[in-house]
């Protein structure tokens, strides 16, 4: 029992950084219809730009969150107004390759700024756990947790209930119509991108201190990103937000009871028999972002 509470306490935390990568990813997917092959190295980013700001900068971690946060919301609006817009109405494979070679850009810029060490962010922390009856847990993971789900709490009310995240909502239902009613698409487009590019530096920002930092780190990250969404659903927040919890549940009780080897692989074939009985997610939406 005490190691079953001791891996559910682990899959919270990690849960919540696996559904900022999904909510980042559907947002993009689902309002541009954006294939996002650089959110990998937008989580990479984002570890980077925390370990910048501690290190060279000398901020605290706890500055150094957000400026992680805005370095990764400017990034995603750069690549946007750089790489995406002049792309729009262009078939969706060449946007696929322009965005694949954006990612491999950004990961081997990162690798030659960086090198290929490790590096570790350092934060305030004690390093005695908090002992919460039979089990325990480091007092940076109890952070990581807490802010997660306030960032996931924060995009929940920016998509339903500002004015933004109504014109979202237009776009993702029909951006033809919306532009009819006078949303700017193209800074929605833009604001879009930015906001789940900087979810995801975020989510990098947040497991940085946990791990290590090293230019790979957002390879997998990636993939479970893309698994969260098509176990989700497509276009629906909820649905990342689940599907990152369900990921994360799979892979540490695989890892707890079945094998560390196998703790990816475990996420995996939970999402392959979930696909087999709804292929169109758990929670897909046709109709809005939500």
């Amino acid at each position: 029992m005490t190691q079953a509470l001791q891996h559910l306490l682990n899959t919270l935390v990690l849960g919540g950084t696996y559904a900022l990568l999904g909510i980042g990813l559907t947002l993009i997917f689902g309002i541009m219809n954006v294939v996002n092959f650089t959110h990998g190295a937008l989580y990479t980013f984002g570890a980077y730009a925390a370990y910048l700001a501690c290190a060279a900068l000398g901020l605290d971690f706890f500055l150094a969150l957000p400026v992680a946060i805005l370095a990764g919301l400017a990034l995603g609006a750069l690549i946007e107004l750089v790489l995406l817009r002049p792309l729009r109405g262009s078939d969706m494979d060449t946007t696929m390759l322009v965005m694949i070679g954006a990612g491999i850009i950004l990961q081997s810029g990162t690798l030659w700024i960086f090198g290929g060490v490790a590096k570790a962010i350092p934060t305030p922390f004690p390093d005695a756990p908090l002992q919460i009856g039979p089990v325990s847990l480091s007092w940076l993971r109890v952070f990581v947790f807490a802010a997660a789900l306030a960032l996931i709490a924060v995009t929940y009310g920016l998509i339903n209930g500002t004015r933004l995240g109504r014109a979202m909502r237009a776009s993702f239902q029909d951006a033809d119509t919306a532009a009819l009613m006078g949303v700017n698409v193209g800074f929605i487009y833009t604001a879009t991108f930015a906001i789940g590019s900087a979810l995801a530096a975020a989510a990098g920002a947040l497991l940085g201190p946990v791990y290590v930092v090293f230019p790979q780190m957002g390879d997998l990250a990636a993939v479970k990103a893309f698994a969260i969404v098509i176990l989700g659903g497509l276009g629906s927040i909820s649905g990342a937000t689940i599907g990152g919890f369900i990921l994360a549940l799979a892979e540490e009780f695989g890892a707890g009871y079945v094998s560390s080897g196998y703790r990816d692989a475990m996420g995996f074939l939970i999402i392959i028999a979930v696909l087999l009985v709804k292929p169109t997610g758990l929670f897909a939406r046709a109709e809005r972002i939500g």
